[in-house]
C-alpha cells in the first residue's frame, strides 16, 4: 500500500495521541471528530485532555502541517476507527451506534485499495460488522465479507485494539506489541505496514480479526480479575482487623505471588468494560469473569458505607473526597469509582469538598448538586470533618494525616 494520508476517527483519549504519534513521523493525518469545540482547539495546536508530552507533539505536528482536525469525514488511505463503545443499557449489552455511525459517515469516501481498521474495544464480531454497514452504504465496492473465490477485496478491513495505559500512552504507541487481525490475510498485511510506520520499538503480530478482538478484551478481563482478588482481601482484612497493605507486602515475598493494591473499585473505559463483553456474549461460561466484574463494582459502595460510617456521630459533616479520575494523575473520569463515589455522597445530601488537581470545573453530573464544591487540597484539609482519598494521585502521596484538620480519614486506595 503507499500510505500518505491517515485519516483517525475519534479524538479523544487514544484518538488524538494516535494522530499525534503517526503526524509526528511525517505522516498526513486527518482527524475527524463531531464535537466542534475540540476540532477547534486541536488546530490551534492545542489539546483538551491530559496526556503527558501529548501537548508538545500536537503542537508540533499542527504547526508542521502534518495534523488537522475535522468535524466530517476526509479522503484518506487508511482509516483508523478509535471511538467509545459504551453499554446499551444495565444488561452490559454492547452499544456499537458509534463505531456504526464512524463506519457510515466514512464509507461514501472509500475508494479502491482503501484499508479500515477498528481500534475500539469491541465484542468479538464486531470488525464484521463494521464491515457490513461499510458494504450497505458501498454496494459497489468489493469487502473481505463478499468477495468471490480467488478473487481479491477492493477495501481491506482489519482490527488492531489499543492497549496503552493513560498517562503513558505516547511512549507505548511506540513501544508496545500490536496485535493486528485482518479479515483476510491482505487486510492483515496492509494493516501491519501501517502500524509499522510509527510503532518502532513494539512488535505488529498477526492473527484474524475475532482473536484481536478477544486478546483485548482477555487482557483486561485478566487484570479485571486480579484486581477483584486484591479488591476482596481487603474487605476480608477489615472484618478481620487485619492491616491488608502489611498482609499484602508479607505475602508478595513469596517469590511466586504478586497480589495487587486494592482500590475504590475499577474504572476507565476498558477494564471496567471489556469483561463485560465476553460476559454478555457467554454468560453461561463466565463465571470467574462476571463474578470479578461484580467483586469490583460492589467496591466503592464498601467505600462509601466505610466513609459514612465515619461520620455517623458529626452534624452535618463536610466530606472531602479527594480525587474524581479513575486512576492517578489523569483527567480521565469514564466510569470512575470515586466519581461515582463523590457524586452518590453529595446525592445523600453530605456537604462535599471535591478535590480533583487534573480538572478546572466540575465534571456536568455535578450540575444540579449545590453541596458539592472544587476546591485546593489545602482548602479540602482545612475544612473536612472526614476526609476520603480515593485516587492516589501524586499531590496526595505522603500525606500526614495525623497533622491535617480532621476528625477522621478514610484510605480506599
Amino acid at each position: 500500500m503507499n500510505i500518505s494520508t491517515i485519516s483517525v476517527i475519534g479524538l479523544g483519549y487514544i484518538g488524538l495521541p494516535t494522530a499525534a504519534v503517526i503526524a509526528s513521523n511525517g505522516i498526513r493525518v486527518k482527524g475527524v471528530d463531531i464535537n466542534q469545540k475540540t476540532v477547534d482547539t486541536i488546530n490551534q495546536g492545542k489539546i483538551h485532555i491530559v496526556e503527558p508530552g501529548l501537548g508538545e507533539l500536537v503542537k508540533q505536528a499542527v504547526a508542521d502541517g502534518h495534523l488537522t482536525a475535522h468535524t466530517s469525514a476526509q479522503p484518506a488511505d487508511a482509516y483508523l476507527i478509535a471511538v467509545p463503545t459504551p453499554f446499551k443499557g444495565e444488561d452490559h449489552e454492547p452499544n456499537l451506534s458509534y463505531i456504526e455511525s464512524a463506519a457510515k459517515a466514512l464509507a461514501p469516501s472509500l475508494v479502491k485499495g482503501n484499508l479500515v481498521v477498528v481500534e475500539s474495544p469491541s465484542p468479538v464480531g464486531a470488525t464484521e460488522k463494521m464491515a457490513a454497514w461499510l458494504a450497505e452504504v458501498r454496494p459497489d465496492l468489493t469487502f473481505p465479507q463478499n468477495k468471490k473465490e480467488g478473487q481479491s477485496a477492493e477495501i481491506l478491513v482489519a482490527h488492531c485494539p489499543e492497549r496503552v495505559l493513560p498517562g503513558q500512552v505516547i511512549r507505548e504507541l511506540v513501544e508496545n506489541d500490536r496485535i493486528i487481525g485482518g479479515m483476510d490475510q491482505e487486510s492483515t498485511d496492509a494493516a501491519t505496514a501501517v502500524y509499522n510506520l510509527f510503532v518502532k520499538k513494539g512488535n505488529c503480530i498477526a492473527t484474524n480479526a475475532r482473536t484481536a478482538e478477544m486478546a483485548k478484551l482477555t487482557e483486561n478481563a485478566s487484570r479485571d480479575a486480579r484486581i477483584a482478588f486484591a479488591n476482596e482481601l481487603s474487605m476480608i482484612c477489615d472484618k478481620q482487623g487485619i492491616d491488608v497493605w502489611e498482609l499484602i507486602e508479607l505475602a508478595n515475598l513469596h517469590p511466586r505471588v504478586n497480589i495487587l493494591q486494592p482500590g475504590a473499585g475499577v474504572g476507565g473505559h476498558c477494564i471496567a468494560v471489556d469483561p463485560w463483553f465476553i460476559v454478555n456474549q457467554n454468560p453461561n461460561e463466565a463465571k470467574i469473569i462476571n463474578q470479578a466484574r461484580l467483586t469490583n463494582d460492589s467496591k466503592p459502595v464498601w467505600v462509601m458505607d466505610k466513609i459514612e460510617a465515619a461520620v455517623k456521630d458529626i452534624k452535618n459533616p463536610k466530606i472531602a473526597c479527594l480525587g474524581m479520575a479513575f486512576k492517578p494523575d489523569i483527567d480521565d473520569l469514564r466510569e470512575s469509582p470515586a466519581l461515582n463515589i463523590t457524586k452518590n455522597l453529595a446525592t445523600k445530601g453530605y456537604e462535599i469538598l471535591a478535590v480533583e488537581p487534573n480538572i478546572k470545573t466540575l465534571p456536568q453530573q455535578f450540575s444540579e448538586l449545590s453541596n458539592v464544591k472544587l476546591v485546593e487540597l489545602s482548602e479540602a484539609i482545612k475544612q473536612a470533618d472526614v476526609i476520603a482519598i480515593l485516587v492516589k494521585h501524586k499531590e496526595f502521596i505522603g500525606l500526614d494525616v495525623q497533622a491535617v484538620n480532621c476528625l477522621d480519614f478514610v484510605n480506599a486506595v
